[in-house]
């Protein structure tokens, strides 16, 4: 079982920028990949970005180029650099951790980009 914390929500005006960061804590076994989802009122959850093991970064389309996600592999933690916010990144932000037993949630964080 994994534990994942999410912290670094909050407000932020348009143009702004915000850090998001997520500490797992538990049995991690095998090759991971750790990373963000983010869900919107009325909206499905949707993937935002994240980052293997070994440090390769995959984003969506719609942030790449404004966020940054990193880890640290030596304390367990996903960290989610947004930049350049946009009302539309308004949403709930959930850490994920995926390895070779199955995949993690955290309770998730609110980022509201103020309109």
């Amino acid at each position: 079982q994994v534990d994942l914390v999410e912290s670094g929500g909050g407000l932020v005006e348009p143009g702004g920028s915000l850090r998001l960061s997520c500490a797992a804590s538990g049995s991690i076994f095998g090759f991971n990949v750790m990373g963000w989802y983010r869900q919107a009122p009325g909206n499905q959850r949707e993937w935002v970005a994240d980052v293997s093991k070994f440090g390769i970064t995959k984003y969506a389309d719609n942030v790449k180029g404004r966020f940054d996600v990193s880890r640290d592999n030596t304390k367990d933690t996903v960290t989610l650099q947004m930049n350049n916010v946009q009302v539309e990144d308004t949403a709930v932000y959930y850490c994920f951790l995926m390895d070779d037993v199955g995949t993690y949630w955290g309770r998730g964080t609110q980022v509201t980009v103020l309109s």
